[in-house]
């Protein structure tokens, strides 16, 4: 098994297979500022959401197969081993980039959908312990797995390796259909699996805003937004801050042709309204 990149690394390319791996796939975050090595549990395309802007090709609902273990294994220490003695970041990554920032359970579908997601994290452990590697380990979630103890248990243990959690909420919960991630949600359940993930693991909101049809979302839509963050600030939940970002890549699902980003200004504006609640934003356009 070898790591074969045919171009460098990029922010426009988050290629699963870029690497030639099944699982481990490496890629420039414009949101981390280097490189991070991804972690992707869903091969198959399955996500138990559906997000309007999601870039996975030929995704459909589901949850994460199972896992061979013993090659994430293989492909992470492989990743890393290229990383930190051999030459991947001079021939593969510009040198502005040329760090290592994270590794992160992203990928193709909700990561914490698979029944090995605790082991998982296991294994970066020990790939974090053999290459004394000082860096985070991160999980973008959706949250809607955060009521199960094993998902609990493993953002305990993330916590212990410099984790942080990227609990995306795109919009106000409301009790109901979210049509931006098209899936049923109630204001109760986001806000009690986001207060459980903020006490398990260093957690921030994930956010993406963006028009549709032309239309940016509403000063209604955004004050409710503004509100329930608000809310949880006051009962108490320890939020690290809010990654706020607009679409840099082209969506791969059939709302894609009603899809634009939002102008600089208006996301810095609401950038202004969050950071008056106290919160720290990192925004990304």
């Amino acid at each position: 098994m070898s790591i074969q990149i045919s171009s460098p690394l990029s922010v426009s390319d988050h290629r699963r297979d870029i690497a030639g791996l099944k699982y481990v796939y490496p890629v420039i975050s414009r949101r981390a500022g280097g490189v991070s090595i991804g972690i992707n549990l869903n091969p198959n395309n399955a996500c138990n959401w559906r997000c309007v802007y999601c870039q996975v090709p030929d995704l459909v609902r589901g949850s994460a197969p199972e896992i061979d273990l013993q090659q994430l294994e293989l492909e992470l220490d492989l990743m890393l081993n290229q990383i930190v003695y051999g030459d991947f970041m001079a021939t593969a990554v510009p040198p502005e980039a040329q760090r290592l920032n994270d590794i992160a359970f992203s990928g193709n579908g909700e990561p914490t959908t698979s029944k090995q997601f605790l082991a998982a994290c296991e294994l970066v452990a020990a790939a974090r312990q053999k290459y004394n590697l000082d860096v985070k380990t991160v999980v973008i979630t959706n949250g809607s797995q955060l009521d199960k103890p094993q998902v609990q248990m493993a953002l305990a243990r993330l916590s212990e390796m410099q984790g942080e959690v990227w609990f995306k909420i795109d919009r106000a919960p409301q009790d109901g259909v979210e049509w931006v991630n098209q899936i049923a949600l109630t204001r109760v359940q986001v806000a009690r699996r986001l207060a459980t993930s903020a006490q398990s693991c260093s957690t921030w909101v994930q956010t993406c805003m963006f028009a549709t049809d032309g239309v940016l979302p509403s000063e209604e839509e955004i004050v409710a937004y503004i509100d329930f963050l608000a809310e949880q600030l006051r009962a108490g939940v320890p939020l690290a801050g809010v990654l706020l970002y607009g679409l840099a890549r082209p969506s791969l699902q059939i709302e894609a042709p009603r899809l634009s980003a939002a102008p600089i200004g208006w996301m810095q504006s609401l950038q202004g309204r969050l950071e008056h609640l106290g919160l720290t934003v990192k925004l990304s356009v």
